[in-house]
């Protein structure tokens, strides 16, 4: 390989990594962005950026630049899945102080920089490219520049509209912001569904719905951490939480759902901090045994363990000793492994 491919390669290693980072970064931001026309507008450039990472790709490929399965974009499943893990700082955030116009209005200013850094590094590429006559790199490395310079074009167009809109809620003293309209609670509602669509289907479409809800783990503990960020004490499911004794608490703890956990994970941390309601949520937090496990009856999940196999019907068995330990999902699935 010349000295001029090797800098070609090392160029389009560079555009695919900034693609793959921003993919995470536009996850993060769809996460906590409420619906509307930029929202829309970073949902529609994710999917561009995974086309450009993949179009990067496959000119590597061309080049005779082996593919490194460490950072290949893998698929449609992790739109959801991403913008989950993408929500780990977003409850913090919310607590410091920051309210949600402006948490958007923040994240808009920090994408006008990512794409001006695309830019460049597409520029480069092209020039580059050319001068050294490779065509199909400075082509692929023109179309996709002009690609991102439409999608700063359009974030710049957003964010007097996003600046309006912190400003009236400074105004106003109350925000429009609304976490039950983000990405993270679309995210949960679709879970939900899905879980309980496993539970009321015949056997053939339960295994389907099943399988597609398990590429969906953790929403139902990122949604509750990030309401639970904004929550108030009336918004818990343990009533008259700020007048119990830690270990009161601790002895209603298991009865709760994923999503009531990661809530009152979240503002016993921003309250009172006490290790021991801390340290039994921390045991108590896990995987469902699929997503809107929690949401289910017995009955719901007693029709559902009947298109189980053993792995499931195990961890339902677990999960319950560890949690409500409901005596009729308990039998349901010790019949379930006793089948297999």
């Amino acid at each position: 390989m010349s000295q001029s491919e090797q800098k070609i390669v090392q160029y389009l290693n560079e555009a695919r990594a900034t693609e793959l980072s921003l993919i995470r970064v536009l996850q993060s931001q769809i996460a906590m962005t409420p619906r509307g026309s930029y929202r829309s507008g970073l949902e529609k450039h994710l999917e561009e950026t995974r086309d450009h990472a993949s179009r990067v790709q496959e000119r590597l490929s061309q080049l005779g630049f082996a593919k490194n399965p460490l950072q290949v974009v893998v698929g449609v499943a992790e739109g959801v899945t991403g913008q989950v893990l993408a929500l780990a700082k977003t409850p913090l955030d919310l607590v410091r102080g920051s309210g949600g116009e402006e948490k958007v209005l923040k994240n808009a200013k920090d994408s006008c920089a990512t794409e001006a850094l695309e830019i460049a590094t597409y520029t480069a590429l092209e020039r580059f490219a050319r001068s050294v006559s490779d065509t199909a790199t400075a082509d692929l490395a023109a179309s996709i520049g002009a690609d991102e310079q439409k999608m700063l074009d359009r974030v710049l167009r957003e964010i007097p509209k996003l600046a309006e809109a912190v400003a009236q809620a400074e105004a106003g003293g109350e925000g429009s912001y609304d976490l039950s309209k983000t990405g993270a609670a679309d995210a949960g509602r679709d879970a939900g569904r899905a879980a309980r669509t496993t539970a009321r289907g015949g056997t053939a479409r339960v295994k389907r719905t099943a399988r597609q809800a398990r590429k969906v783990p953790g929403v139902a503990q990122a949604e509750g951490q990030v309401k639970g960020a904004a929550a108030s004490e009336e918004d818990l499911a343990i009533a008259g939480y700020d007048k119990l004794k830690a270990d009161e608490i601790v002895a209603k703890l298991s009865e709760l759902s994923q999503i009531d956990l990661a809530k009152v994970d979240s503002y016993e941390r921003k309250n009172d901090d006490r290790t021991t309601v801390l340290e039994r949520i921390a045991s108590l937090r896990g995987e469902e045994p699929w997503p809107g496990y929690d949401e289910l009856s017995v009955e719901e999940i007693e029709s559902a363990l009947g298109a189980a196999g053993e792995d499931t019907a195990g961890k339902v068995r677990s999960y319950e000793r560890a949690h409500k330990d409901r005596a009729g999902v308990g039998k349901a699935a010790e019949r379930e492994t006793a089948k297999s």
